[in-house]
């Protein structure tokens, strides 16, 4: 990823973008067709002359049009015919973006078959599930990793629309009317670069595309941080259902020789603010004066490279952690059993209800038995067995069937089967 964004293949994009629309004015009959080839065959860079230029220069585009110059000779006259520094910079950035969408799907696909196969694995390792951090009803883990697997679809989903949005590139001069430039020659050039020619632009494409890729970063960034703050508070002492890998030689805090952190799940949520705020600078360029102001340009040069590679790091960063995951189905089941089957409550509610109860005396009659469990009285099913309100209307052997975890898990099978996970 980090080679997309450096300087040699930026300029190598400058370079590419120059001589194909040479080679299409070529074609055109705009300039000698000599002069297009002697182009392609001695236009090169210098990066250390580049910058040396542009020291004199204060222009970047410039300082390098010079040293492509130096290179050719008397047919660089042509280089850069009709076209402003937006062209290059613009187009430029689409290649750097679709091509750094290629790595990031790849990522995406990556970490979803290690999900899967996790999910597979815990398909039916029983969990508590938590609402409000308290516990609520059964889940299994393998349902709870089907749940990332589904999210980072949705991910890959908006990643590869989004990336049709930002494939665009534009050769239309500085205000954007292709005064000085056929519109034969963008169309010419952008596809040999693969892209689609922006239907319209100004001196630059409009930047409501560049803020919706940012946003979309953004958003799958938040998915990491959403599992990432998952897995730490499942790792958390009192819970210990998982924990990330924890290798030898490995230390987890300088003064506490017995720490084992969960350190690249706390990494993975700090970096997800940074790409989140650079999301909102990307906003915040959608509003330029007029055909064009150089505001955007200094913000983009930190926020767009940036947010690839850190994407790219948090993504391959996120699937090591569900590789390596440790997981204990000892203290699941073991949490599962600390509210004594409190989590069977609504079964038993329904199952009154259902049976005729009105709904307040059957939530009251439930909720004493679930009090007198929670106070240390028995199991919730033996104090559901006596309650008036409930034995009146359900026999002990139907309590005891209301109070499995075969209601819970009945439809996991055809979950799995929707989502292509079985």
């Amino acid at each position: 990823m980090s080679k997309i964004w450096s300087d040699e293949r930026k300029f190598q994009i400058w370079l590419e973008i120059e001589v194909l629309a040479c080679e299409a004015m070529a074609q055109l009959g705009q300039i000698p067709k000599n002069d297009a080839e002697q182009i392609r065959k001695c236009a090169r860079f210098s990066i250390p002359e580049i910058l040396e230029i542009e020291k004199r220069t204060n222009h970047d585009v410039i300082a390098f049009l010079e040293n492509v110059a130096d290179a050719v000779g008397f047919a660089a006259r042509w280089i850069h015919q009709g076209l402003t520094s937006s062209d290059i910079l613009d187009t430029t950035l689409a290649v750097q973006l679709n091509e750094s969408c290629d790595i990031l799907l790849a990522d995406l696909k990556s970490l979803r078959t290690v999900i899967a196969d996790q999910a597979r694995r815990f398909k039916m390792t029983p969990m508590i599930g938590r609402s409000h951090g308290v516990h609520a009803e059964p889940i299994t883990f393998g349902l709870k990793l089907a749940l990332m697997y589904d999210e980072f679809g949705r991910a890959e989903e908006r990643l590869t629309q989004t990336r049709e949005r930002i494939r665009v590139g534009k050769i239309s001069g500085a205000v954007g009317t292709h005064a000085h430039v056929d519109p034969k020659i963008e169309r010419a050039v952008c596809e040999k670069l693969g892209l689609k020619p922006a239907t319209l632009s100004t001196q630059i494409v409009q930047r409501d595309r560049h803020a919706e890729f940012m946003t979309t970063l953004a958003v799958i960034a938040s998915s990491i941080d959403r599992w990432a703050t998952e897995f730490r508070h499942l790792q958390r002492t009192e819970v210990l259902e998982v924990e990330e890998f924890f290798g030898e030689g490995q230390k987890g805090s300088s003064a506490m020789p017995h720490k084992r952190n969960p350190i690249t799940g706390e990494r993975l949520s700090g970096l997800a603010r940074v790409v989140r705020g650079n999301a909102v600078v990307a906003l915040e360029n959608v509003a330029l004066w007029h055909e064009r102001d150089i505001s955007h340009s200094s913000a983009e040069r930190i926020i767009l490279p940036d947010s690839c590679i850190l994407l790219d790091y948090m993504l391959t960063k996120l699937r090591d952690i569900v590789e390596k995951l440790q997981v204990y189905p000892e203290r699941m089941q073991q949490n599962l059993d600390l509210t004594k089957g409190l989590y069977f409550s609504q079964s038993i509610l329904l199952a009154l209800t259902s049976a005729g109860a009105e709904r307040k005396v059957a939530y009251e009659a439930v909720q004493r038995a679930a009090m007198k469990t929670w106070k240390g009285e028995g199991t919730f099913a033996e104090n559901a067995k006596r309650e008036p309100e409930i034995v009146a209307r359900l026999s002990a052997s139907e309590i005891d069937r209301l109070c499995s975890l075969d209601i819970h898990f009945k439809h996991i099978d055809a979950t799995f089967k929707a989502l292509g996970l079985q």
